[in-house]
């Protein structure tokens, strides 16, 4: 069932009933967060959304979608290469492809902004344009490159999150909220920003800091922090090299990069984090062991949320490595799967020097231990992330021992050591051991009557990892380099609960910030664009100061966060069954979420069904309804860095 009515389609009276049932129904909002997949790479040819094939109710031509045949000039030859979509799957590795650029200058190269309007057609020319180096094996490696960008997997490859989307409701217009890379947008999925407001309130002027404490036993010298907005992805200040903190520091990511000139600035911006602690906020942000570095941005919200008289709700932020994890064998932490530059919480200050609010984060092992002991708070919002390895201690399936070529042990060892990560993000990590992380958090909710009653699971996206999309994001923003900063390339969403519509794509536009506006009619809390705060900086960035960083006539309306509804901005609200929600129509059966045990812990998944993992679970991707024939091209390495020797 497609359903193109977005929150902003229902009338007032029906949104008012939607949010009244989902207060009384809802207490646990679940984000299992994960990395770098754009929309098309995961989902481009499911069943009913806007994809690759099809506008999600009949057949598209390919002509139809923009950027279908991208192009670059072969340097060796001169000519004109033209690359299209195609599929990728078990033959070809497809569960520990490699990664594509994702960086924000990448990215603006990519989604081609001509007069204000995205043209997605610049994936394959970026990727060659980083590689081909008029050495043989750098423009192989970049032939390969442009190749890869333009591929698709489908449910033979994350059967998983295939059978979830086609039981519960898939968005297929929700983007990652900055054109940037992973730390922005794992800020943005708490604060709706990349800390543009910072910037307005503060501009884009670095600070310098000594160099206080080692970091992973090296010495770094003196340096400066980035200022925001973000663009990249530097570590949070605490924790790193510049954090004074005498004890209780936040914890690093020993294969981070930490040089002097890569420390992001303290950020000083409203977040979900702040907002629900509603009426406690002035009471916790006292306890803050740095309240003049830390609270300046911030202290209006603060007066008005202690005045506004809503109850405070709890959060947590589970994330692999953060902490001790199951996988450790000595002592102590050893951070050895933590990728500290996606934890957006520990880049706020605020959370991170304030002991009542770094309590709520925790490592991934901690949250099956919490969900199993009872320990889980009464309700509230509750983020779950991977990491460089898995807990469950699983090894990549390599399906095709032939591919690229006849794979000797050194290739299996590298791929092994390269992706065993479990967080969806393909520099590092398995689509199938990540789809399986997930799995278990879903078993573990849905496993729980009372809690899977209770209970909306999102699995989201930070950004596309610089994949091939074909859908243009509106541009919102646009940064001090003058380039594109909101939106980027769209991603994947999925909603799971006893109250989802079932078998639904919905249309509904949005970013991060969707997920926070749904939040925030959930447990009743104030947008954030509408505490004082960030209301003002948002009204100060559309100005004569912040304007001239966009194109002539255009107007900085989006200069922080962006979670009241809005053409373009809305929330998941369409995702939601009203009539389950009010007892009309029965819940959706925790067994529609529930994958057993021996299924999600057996690589490859659904391996042995036969006619493949498609079949296994009643799906069939739109090409292949179609009888689209969408191969490789000849020579085709699906792992152009890992295995670079086959390029």
């Amino acid at each position: 069932m497609r359903d193109d009515d977005s929150s902003l389609g229902y009338s007032a009276a029906t949104q008012d009933r939607t949010i009244r049932a989902l207060q009384k129904r809802v207490k646990f909002v679940f984000v299992i967060f994960n990395e770098n997949q754009s929309f098309d790479d995961e989902f481009g040819t499911f069943p009913g959304v806007d994809g690759l094939y099809s506008d999600g109710e009949k057949p598209r031509a390919a002509a139809g979608a923009p950027g279908f045949t991208q192009s670059y000039v072969d340097k060796a030859s001169g000519l004109t290469v033209s690359v299209q979509p195609f599929r990728i799957g078990p033959r070809q590795n497809a569960t520990v492809a490699d990664s594509t650029d994702h960086s924000h200058k990448g990215l603006a190269k990519k989604i081609d902004v001509v007069d204000g309007a995205a043209r997605m057609d610049g994936f394959a020319a970026d990727e060659y344009g980083r590689y081909a180096n008029g050495t043989p094996s750098g423009e192989a490696k970049a032939r390969q490159f442009a190749r890869l960008v333009m591929s698709y997997m489908d449910c033979e490859t994350v059967p998983f999150l295939w059978r979830w989307a086609s039981r519960f409701t898939i968005f297929d217009h929700i983007f990652a909220a900055e054109d940037g890379p992973s730390s922005p947008n794992a800020v943005a999925m708490l604060a709706g920003q990349g800390g543009e407001s910072q910037w307005v309130e503060h501009g884009a002027r670095e600070q310098a800091f000594p160099a206080v404490a080692p970091v992973c036993g090296v010495t770094y010298a003196d340096g400066a922090t980035q200022a925001p907005p973000m663009f990249g992805d530097a570590q949070p200040f605490h924790g790193s090299q510049f954090d004074g903190a005498a004890k209780d520091r936040e914890p690093a990511g020993c294969r981070e990069h930490y040089a002097s000139t890569n420390i992001m600035a303290n950020l000083t911006f409203a977040s979900l984090p702040l907002s629900l602690l509603g009426e406690t906020a002035k009471r916790v942000a006292d306890a803050d062991l740095n309240k003049p570095f830390d609270l300046p941005d911030v202290r209006q919200d603060l007066d008005f949320l202690s005045r506004g008289g809503e109850a405070p709700v709890s959060w947590r932020w589970y994330q692999e490595g953060y902490d001790f994890e199951p996988t450790d064998t000595g002592p102590t932490a050893s951070h050895k799967s933590y990728v500290s530059h996606h934890n957006g919480a520990q880049y706020f200050g605020y959370i991170a020097n304030n002991p009542q609010m770094s309590a709520n984060l925790k490592g991934l092992g901690d949250f099956f231990d919490d969900i199993a002991k009872g320990r889980l708070p009464d309700g509230g919002v509750i983020y779950i992330r991977g990491g460089y390895e898995n807990i469950a201690g699983l090894s990549p399936p390599i399906q095709n021992p032939n591919f690229p070529a006849p794979l000797v042990a050194d290739d299996m060892a590298a791929i092994r050591a390269s992706k065993a990560g479990d967080d969806d993000h393909p520099g590092y990590s398995d689509r199938q051991i990540s789809e399986a992380m997930a799995a278990r958090v879903i078993n573990a909710i849905a496993s729980d009557e009372k809690l899977w009653s209770e209970s909306a699971i999102l699995i989201a996206y930070d950004e596309s990892d610089g994949h091939y999309d074909h859908v243009p994001p509106r541009i919102l923003a646009y940064g001090p380099d003058k380039l594109p900063l909101a939106r980027g390339a769209r991603v994947p969403l999925i909603l799971i609960s006893p109250y989802a519509r079932a078998h639904a794509v919905s249309s509904a536009e949005g970013d991060h910030n969707a997920i926070i506006e749904t939040i925030n009619a959930i447990f009743g809390r104030t947008p954030l664009a509408k505490l004082p705060d960030e209301a003002r900086a948002l009204a100060a960035g559309d100005s004569p100061e912040f304007n001239q960083f966009g194109p002539p006539g255009f107007h900085q309306k989006f200069l922080g966060p962006r979670d009241l509804p809005a053409a373009g901005t809305q929330s998941l609200l369409s995702g939601f069954d009203l009539g389950r929600l009010e007892g009309a129509k029965p819940p959706l059966p925790a067994a529609l979420a529930i994958i057993p045990d021996t299924v999600v812990d057996k690589l490859p998944h659904y391996g042995d069904a036969p006619g493949g993992a498609c079949q296994a679970i009643g799906v069939v991707p739109e090409d292949r309804r179609q009888h689209i024939e969408a191969p490789p091209p000849p020579g085709f390495n699906s792992l152009p860095s890992t295995l670079s020797r086959y390029n």
